[in-house]
């Protein structure tokens, strides 16, 4: 019997952006004993998805060629592997795909049982789709690196989020707002207000000396900097630090890697901590259920069909969303 095929969007080698993307028909992927199987109703993207496609993890990443890229999906449960328990054909579900193998640009793809969360009738697709990855890279860097509570419990702690209108960002503010947290962000002109509204204390323009200089505009010392943008130097960083400040660096190049190891080395109390996202079920339930109770809201940058993949990955490439792009087949 023929396999089922699916429409899916793919490139066949590193480089070529948008050009180098292509739309097939594949074989509908088979769910091994531990996956399940997922009809999409959306997926978004995140600039990971084109850095890989640059080149930026070779040789470790993707896996192999041609790759259909993208990790973050929701949607339905239309086989569920041997081994799976949680879910079954007809469930609704929000998952992470693993970056070595992609899949989220197509018609199917196959997730971890342990890496899929179920979608509550509250949280849209497109709302579930917008959170692996941004929502739980927001979570670990607030929760882990710097140890905010969000019940709001805890002493005050004074934060600064670089690029807070991003995919990352958005989230960040909305999160940090639930703590005991004190936020300045980051942002270009045209989102300063949206900014605020999510939750942010003081707003700065990043094109303006105040904002190129991350001067809080009360003064205020930062204890923690979720760092969502690139090309800051440590030395914009260190005076705006307290004593014991840290930066999380969510996209750590060769410069702030250097810099983690000479503070490390020189028992620095101020220092750089380069963040790797580790997906946990918990923290990937806790988010959706943040959706689902009104208190964290995906901002919709804009929306594509499968069809017109290449608009959404152009988008993407140029640095300027607000919130998430997301596509539907």
């Amino acid at each position: 019997m023929a396999a089922k095929l699916m429409h899916a969007v793919q490139y066949s080698g590193y480089g070529g952006g948008v050009d180098a993307l292509k739309h097939v028909e594949v074989a509908v992927p088979d769910p091994k004993a531990d996956e399940v199987l997922i009809k999409i109703e959306a997926a978004t993207l995140n600039p990971i998805d084109w850095k890989i496609q640059t080149g930026v993890l070779r040789p470790f990443l993707p896996r192999k060629f041609p790759t259909i890229p993208g990790s973050d999906v929701a949607g339905e449960v239309v086989q569920a592997g041997s081994s799976v328990k949680k879910f079954k054909t007809g469930d609704k579900v929000v998952a992470i795909l693993s970056h070595a193998n992609g899949g989220a640009l197509a018609e199917y793809a196959v997730a971890k049982e342990n890496l899929t969360v179920a979608r509550p009738p509250e949280v849209t697709a497109p709302e579930g789709a917008a959170l692996p990855v941004a929502a739980l890279t927001a979570h670990q860097a607030l929760t882990q690196s710097a140890s905010i509570k969000l019940d709001g419990s805890g002493e005050t702690k004074n934060i600064l989020i670089t690029a807070a209108s991003g995919g990352v960002g958005h989230y960040a503010v909305q999160l940090a707002k639930l703590g005991n947290t004190h936020i300045t962000a980051t942002c270009g002109a045209r989102n300063l207000e949206f900014v605020k509204s999510l939750g942010a204390n003081e707003v700065l323009d990043y094109k303006t000396p105040e904002g190129a200089a991350l001067k809080s505009p009360s003064g205020k010392k930062y204890d923690y900097v979720i760092h969502c943008a690139m090309g800051t130097p440590w030395a914009t960083f260190e005076p705006n630090l307290s004593a014991a400040g840290k930066v999380i660096d969510l996209t750590p190049g060769p410069s702030a890697i250097m810099t983690f190891a000479m503070k490390m080395l020189t028992f620095s109390k101020k220092q750089l901590v380069p963040l790797l996202l580790i997906p946990k079920t918990e923290n990937f339930e806790y988010v959706v259920n943040l959706v689902k109770e009104g208190k964290l809201k995906t901002v919709v940058d804009s929306k594509h069909p499968l069809s017109k993949a290449e608009d959404a990955w152009s988008k993407m490439m140029s640095g300027h969303a607000t919130g998430k792009i997301i596509i539907e087949p």
